[in-house]
């Protein structure tokens, strides 16, 4: 709590709002970086950071103990964007269990870049029901 019965906010909250306010364009870095940018590589920003987004989102639900579904990758296209200089990828996986294929644009770490033929994990994406996000290939780093 601070002097007045506020409690401060971290850093990483704070962080996490201002990006918020840059995806969204809204606030003061939102409306300038969208000025300063131009449209074309703001929609770049914004979907770098919805990759990133999802990423975080993966690991919170794998952090709970969410279920996991076991895919083969069939292929994987780079997109030429990074995020902390990790890549952003087109994933295209096929589910263990049968079932139709998955496109996925996803921030993969640089150390494991899945290969076609490899086993990743894929947890349900709680936003979007019947969609799903990149889990990793269940090795711990």
């Amino acid at each position: 709590m601070g002097i007045f019965g506020r409690r401060r906010r971290s850093r990483e909250e704070q962080a996490a709002e201002i990006a918020d306010q840059v995806v969204n364009g809204r606030g003061f870095y939102g409306r300038t970086t969208r000025a300063f940018m131009g449209r074309e590589d703001f929609a770049r920003v914004q979907q770098s950071m919805g990759a990133y987004q999802s990423g975080l989102t993966a690991q919170q639900l794998l952090a709970t103990g969410a279920p996991t579904t076991p895919a083969v990758v069939v292929s994987i296209d780079d997109t030429g964007k990074l995020v902390n200089f990790d890549p952003v990828v087109d994933l295209v996986v096929q589910p263990s269990a049968g079932g139709d294929r998955i496109a996925l644009r996803t921030l993969v770490s640089k150390l494991r870049i899945p290969r076609a033929g490899d086993q990743v994990l894929l947890v349900a994406d709680p936003a979007r029901p019947g969609g799903y996000l990149y889990a990793g290939d269940g090795v711990t780093p």
